[in-house]
């Protein structure tokens, strides 16, 4: 929107105050955990992928046109996200800025926050809703009426095996 003009500053500008107040009404009145990754990319690095995209049939499919034309505005697309993540980072909604120029540090990066996320969130896991007693016992059930089952042909499977050290054909 703010990259292409397509409203003024004075309609895209307050959308972060809404922002905010949205994600602030998540996280606190709804204890909701909001974790927001910008995976950042170098211009030469995308042009990278781009030639890799190009050279390779399976991958022909992501590239258009427009990659080009909107690679022209990268300045105006690095301060619109500059301005975004500044307005819109918060204590209950951070942004987190991942260096992605290699996806498995990528992968390593984001990993980690989302481990260290879930972490803090300290959960537990449910108690059972059935008597596990009574589940153990059934268990047990039905291990013991497959062992049954196997023996008889567990012995004539045995019985039909050769015996060791004689020649095979």
């Amino acid at each position: 929107m703010r990259v292409h003009k397509l409203a003024p500053k004075d309609v895209w500008k307050p959308r972060y105050d809404f922002i905010n107040d949205w994600e602030k009404l998540l996280a606190v009145e709804n204890n909701t955990t909001i974790l927001k990754f910008f995976l950042y990319i170098s211009k030469e690095e995308q042009l990278a992928r781009f030639k890799e995209r190009l050279d390779d049939p399976a991958h022909q499919w992501k590239i258009s046109e427009s990659d080009y034309t909107e690679r022209d505005k990268w300045d105006n697309y690095i301060k619109a996200f500059e301005a975004a993540l500044s307005h819109c980072s918060t204590d209950h909604a951070p942004w987190f800025v991942i260096p992605s120029n290699h996806k498995w540090f990528r992968n390593l990066a984001v990993s980690s926050i989302i481990a260290d996320a879930l972490e803090d969130m300290n959960i537990k896991m449910p108690k059972p809703t059935v008597d596990i007693e009574q589940i153990r016992k059934l268990y047990h059930q039905a291990e013991e009426t497959e062992n049954k089952k196997k023996k008889p042909k567990d012995k004539a499977e045995a019985d039909a095996a050769p015996a060791s050290g004689s020649a095979q054909g």
